[in-house]
Parts: structure tokens; C-alpha cells; sequence
């Protein structure tokens, strides 16, 4: 195979893995490794921080060593991959030939385990519904929408095509998770006989909603309403009869703070039935959940063969986030790509900076060193409600990553500190869940943004 071959077949891989084509800096990666670059010959190339490249390098290991089942590195992809190749030499001339669009190709290689047979019942097609009911009294208004058109794609693939009984939507506060999803149920909302959005900013309990979800039914089949006449069935038995979106947002608040990630509440500890029964059970509907953590048996579930998908938000592309900058009229602001590597392309983050540069006066950045990172209140209020679920253990563990400025191996984190092995590991996986720390292969750091926050406010 070519290194074109090769980067279509790595780019199946990542796609299937994440929603995401490989971007520019990714397919440079990828080139200068089977040319034998070191990072700092690719950064120099490609003209970015060696940072940046380690960063992007070590999230594209991972997910490879993920789809392959053994761990790639930097040292052994070409190896990997030929072999990769060679063992499935006969498959790989057999389904070729059967590509049709991309999303053809994801399925077409089966021996990637990257895709699922269709687990609704096979009488059961898709149709639009003459009649919609909705309630979509609690989904925010939908603002400026800077391009996901891929992740949008990704979504309703799961959905629409892929049937998934259960999605869950995660990333850092700001990065647009809800602004995604808004976009997506006005999309797709036609397609569903019953379209439900509900916040659990409350921590609303299971019960509860599904009185309000069994009203939304009554109420479309023009039924008595009164607490005599009704009767409540369990709340998968609707999902089975209709199909049904339901849009849980801020689900993070079912989960207890100050404890690891996902572990729920008392009293919204029936959601945890009701994911395992959306998941095992059939039925022709879709949960989607969104927030900054996921429940843990959506981590369990995914990992199988099971209608369980798994998307995490991250950073804008380089266009979007540069649009973000014209609104706010700093298009012509110097070193723009590191301003806006510097915030992750986060939407929120370059929205309140650049309103903050705008306040104060456009030559502020002029300034500044380059290498300066300001945090607005805004800013800091969205990391402070983020941190606040935060355990003591993680509170520990974080604060020894906010003291460092290069990611860190395991075997020095256990150096630096008095924290035990097991729990070391158990804070790092939560931090990971929360969207807050970075595993580059070995490695663990935080972003700059984060790791600022950190050592001023935790």
C-alpha cells in the first residue's frame, strides 16, 4: 500500500472512531512519521508548536491502537498498519470493490469491527411521520452555528441510518455540545412520531419525567387527562409503541459531585435501569444525552457490540474558529492560529476573549506576550462550575498536572506525590470522563486554558 492507501485506510479508522475526518495537521502527522520526521521537523513543516504536534500525535496513536486492538505509536505505525494489511490481505480485495460514499466505506471493511449490524427488528423501516408531536419547550434558541457539519453528519448516520438506541454527547463546558444538538433536532425532528427535550439542570427525577413524557402522549391522542383516566405505562413501553427522540441535556447533573465521575445521585439512580433497558431492550427509538460527564454504563456498553455511540466535542477547525474572530472583529489580530490553538478553538473561550480585547481596546494584544493567556469571569464561572463536581482525590491530582508544563509520565506523577497507585489511576480516568485532563500516549497534561484555572483557583 501507498501512503495514499494508507491514509484512507486511517482515515476510515479515525472516522469510525470518532465522527471525524482526519484534518490537515493529522494527514501531515501521519506522512512525516512513515517518512521517519521527528515531531519537531512535522511542527517546523506544518508550522505549529511541537506541543501541538505531540498533542494531536499522541490522540491519533491511541485511537488507532483502539480500532486495531495493540498499541500504535509514533515508532511502529507503518509496521502496524502493513500487518495489519497483509493479515486481512483477501478481505481487503473481496470489499473494495463495493465502496460507494463514504459512509459505505466505514462498513464495507467489517474485519475493522467498526460498525454494527442494524439491531432493530429487520420489518421494522424507516418513514416519515405524517403527524410530529413535540415539546421542545426547555431546547435553548439556536445562535450562531460555526461549522460541525461533520459531527452533524456523524449524528444523524447514528440515528437515522445506524438506528442507535443511545448516544451520548460530550465535552468541556463552551465547546458547543447543546448548540450541536440543537441543530440536529431541527434537523431530524420530522423523522420521529414523539420529539421530547428536557434539562436536568434540576436533577429532574425519573418519575417525574415520565409523567410529563406519558402527558405529551395523551395529550397527542386528544385523551383525558385526568389522574382517573390515565394510565401510566413504564416509560420504555412508550419508546417501544412510537418512535421517540428524547434530548436529556446537562445530564451530568444526575451524577453526585465531589465524588468520581458518574455516579449518580440517590434519587436518579433509576436513570441507570432505564440507559441499561434503551440499550438491551428493542425498540425503534433514540436517548440523547448531553453533558460534560457520561453515565459509566454508556462506557461499559460501548466498548461491545451494542447500539450504544459515544461523541466527544472538541475544538473548532481553523476556519470556523477564524469566524468566530471576524464577529468579533479581530480578524486582522497577529499570530492567529495560536490565539486561537491557545483556546482550543473553543467557542465560548474565543467569544469571551475576544469580547474582553474588544472591551479594552483592540492593541491590547499588541501588548501582550504571545504567549499570555487571559481569563475573562465568564470564563472563569463555566471552568469554576465544571471543577466545583470535582472529588478531593481529583483536586490532588489535577493540581500536581497544573504544576506542569510538559505532559508527564504515570511512574513521575507517583514521585511527585503521596496519592496511591490505584487511586492515581482511578482520579486520572475521572478527569479524562470530565473532559478536564489529556492522555497523550503515556503522558498525561492538562490544556493551558485549564491548567491556569488550576493553579489560581484550585
Amino acid at each position: 500500500m501507498n501512503f495514499k492507501e494508507l491514509l484512507k485506510l486511517a482515515d476510515e479508522m479515525v472516522f469510525a472512531k470518532t465522527g471525524n475526518h482526519l484534518d490537515d495537521l493529522e494527514e501531515a502527522i501521519l506522512q512525516g512519521t512513515l517518512q521517519r520526521d521527528t515531531y519537531k521537523k512535522i511542527a517546523k513543516d506544518f508550522d505549529c508548536s511541537e506541543s501541538r504536534v505531540r498533542e494531536v500525535g499522541s490522540q491519533l496513536w491511541r485511537i488507532l491502537s483502539d480500532e486495531l486492538g495493540e498499541d500504535v505509536s509514533k515508532t511502529n505505525f507503518g509496521s502496524t498498519m502493513r500487518r495489519f494489511i497483509f493479515a486481512n490481505a483477501s478481505h481487503f480485495s473481496k470489499e473494495v470493490v463495493a465502496i460507494g460514499s463514504f459512509e459505505k466505506e466505514v462498513v464495507a471493511i467489517s474485519s475493522f469491527n467498526i460498525c454494527r449490524e442494524n439491531i432493530n427488528p429487520p420489518n421494522y423501516q424507516i418513514s416519515n411521520s405524517q403527524t410530529s408531536y413535540k415539546d421542545l419547550s426547555e431546547m435553548p434558541h439556536l445562535r450562531s452555528f460555526y461549522d460541525r457539519t461533520s459531527e452533524l453528519e456523524t449524528l444523524k448516520t447514528w440515528i437515522l441510518e445506524q438506528h442507535c438506541h443511545l448516544i451520548s454527547l460530550t465535552g468541556i463546558s463552551g465547546i458547543g455540545k447543546t448548540t450541536l444538538a440543537v441543530q440536529l433536532v431541527q434537523k431530524i425532528k420530522d423523522k420521529f412520531e414523539y420529539v421530547i427535550w428536557r434539562s436536568l439542570e434540576t436533577s429532574l427525577k425519573l418519575t417525574e419525567f415520565q409523567e410529563e413524557f406519558s402527558q405529551l402522549l395523551l395529550q397527542s391522542k386528544n385523551q383525558d387527562l385526568s389522574p382517573t383516566n390515565q394510565k401510566q405505562l413504564p416509560l420504555i413501553k412508550y419508546l417501544q409503541n412510537s418512535r421517540c427522540l428524547v434530548v436529556l441535556d446537562d445530564v451530568h447533573h444526575l451524577f453526585r459531585s465531589g465524588e468520581l465521575a458518574g455516579k449518580y445521585k440517590p434519587d436518579c439512580e433509576d436513570y441507570h435501569h432505564l440507559f441499561k433497558q434503551v440499550e438491551k431492550l428493542s425498540h425503534h427509538s433514540c436517548f440523547l444525552l448531553i453533558g460534560w460527564e457520561q453515565p459509566r454504563e454508556v462506557l461499559a456498553f460501548k466498548s461491545q457490540n451494542t447500539p450504544i455511540c459515544h461523541l466527544q466535542l472538541t475544538g473548532l477547525d481553523a476556519t470556523s474558529a477564524e469566524k468566530i474572530l471576524r464577529d468579533n472583529r479581530l480578524a486582522e489580530i497577529e499570530n492567529c492560529s495560536a490565539f486561537i490553538d491557545r483556546y482550543q478553538g473553543n467557542p465560548l473561550w474565543l467569544n469571551s476573549v475576544a469580547s474582553l480585547i474588544q472591551e479594552l481596546g483592540g492593541g491590547l494584544t499588541e501588548l501582550l506576550p504571545d504567549d499570555m493567556i487571559l481569563l475573562p469571569e465568564d470564563m472563569k464561572d463555566s471552568l469554576q462550575q465544571q471543577c466545583d463536581r470535582l472529588s478531593e482525590l481529583e483536586k490532588q491530582v489535577i493540581s500536581l498536572l497544573a504544576k506542569e508544563t510538559e505532559p508527564i509520565t504515570l511512574a513521575q506523577l507517583l514521585e511527585k506525590g503521596t496519592i496511591p497507585t490505584l487511586d492515581l489511576l482511578n482520579a486520572l480516568q475521572s478527569l479524562s470522563r470530565r473532559c478536564l485532563g489529556d492522555r497523550q500516549e503515556s503522558f498525561y497534561t492538562l490544556s493551558p486554558i485549564v491548567r491556569q484555572y488550576v493553579a489560581s483557583h484550585i
